[in-house]
């Protein structure tokens, strides 16, 4: 659609639009042809034309993209799409994709304005379970950094953890800096085995959630001290990204996440999902202006905060919902 094809040359320029304008103009159009953010809108009784600021924009639950299809425009004009990981009996979301090269583009272009090229990286990416089922956003991005790294080090890992820590000693002294993006559940079960792992200086640790149901829950911090002393860094980064959104943000410790100039995240009110909060911490609601295809405003069922310096913080999710493969952990 052309609409898609003009609107994809802002999100190229992420930095150089004005954010609430765009989304403002965006939920015009998905109001109008978005068939289920349409009807979602007249059950609510929701005139468009009357939408004027962002903070009266109504956000789509998230638990749609499990039971219908949510696009914008003809079916017919999509390109595949990516399913969520679910755990065993549950139903998965299906978030329908324009572009899947506009996708991972994208995606590059957000994790290389917070760490720098990614030829400057050797990729190892850990993502057991993900990799075993088709239709991971994931795993393709994954799969893209590894690609785009130009690095014949690079590369994904299953379960053989003593492979995985041969290479991460063969590149202990090498001039590229080693991303070691991980699903948590694998990070912490090589963590926890009597494999030697090598103290490294150029050595990043992503975890990217995901406990799957192969471990309890933990609260962040126990996971994070668990990892910060099993593999020797200060820090330990994060992703906070989901099947449903195009954009991603990064956490480089503590839990504080950056947002891309392509998204925005609105607290709405625990106990009211229509109003926005009062309080510092409540659901989180995100805007993502790269989902100009599928649905932009997003009720999620995370619970989290803005903090004073802008930053998200995730705190954990909403009492009796799902539980879902890429955000398990609590703060």
């Amino acid at each position: 659609m052309n609409y898609f094809k003009s609107f994809s040359e802002y999100i190229l320029n992420i930095s150089n639009f004005d954010f609430d304008l765009l989304a403002l103009e965006l939920f015009q159009f998905q109001a109008e042809h978005n068939p289920i953010y349409n009807k979602y809108l007249a059950y609510r009784n929701i005139n468009p034309s009357s939408v004027k600021n962002i903070d009266q924009i109504p956000f789509l639950p998230i638990q749609f993209f499990k039971d219908h299809q949510v696009v914008t425009g003809p079916l017919s004009e999509y390109a595949k799409y990516y399913s969520s990981s679910g755990t065993t009996g549950t139903v998965t979301s299906k978030h329908y994709i324009w572009s899947e090269e506009f996708y991972l583009q994208h995606a590059l272009r957000l994790f290389e304005h917070e760490y720098g090229s990614i030829q400057d990286f050797h990729v190892l990416a850990l993502l057991p379970a993900y990799m075993e089922r088709p239709g991971s956003s994931l795993v393709s991005m994954a799969e893209y950094f590894i690609a785009q790294s130009q690095s014949k080090h690079s590369g994904t890992y299953l379960y053989d953890h003593a492979k995985l820590i041969e290479k991460l000693l063969e590149l202990k002294n090498g001039n590229r800096k080693v991303l070691l993006l991980g699903v948590t559940f694998a990070l912490l079960d090589i963590a926890e085995s009597h494999i030697s792992i090598p103290r490294m200086d150029n050595l990043i640790v992503m975890e990217t959630g995901g406990m799957k149901g192969r471990r309890k829950e933990m609260i962040r911090q126990e996971v994070h001290d668990i990892l910060t002393s099993s593999f020797g860094v200060s820090t330990v980064h994060s992703e906070y990204g989901m099947t449903e959104l195009m954009s991603q943000a990064y956490s480089t410790g503590q839990g504080k996440y950056s947002l891309p100039a392509t998204m925005k995240v609105l607290i709405r009110d625990a106990n009211d999902p229509f109003s926005l909060s009062k309080k510092a911490q409540g659901g989180i609601n995100v805007i993502d202006l790269a989902n100009f295809h599928s649905c932009a405003f997003i009720e999620t069922q995370d619970l989290g905060k803005i903090d004073q310096d802008g930053f998200l913080e995730v705190l954990g999710r909403f009492d009796n919902s799902e539980i879902r493969g890429c955000n398990l952990m609590l703060n």
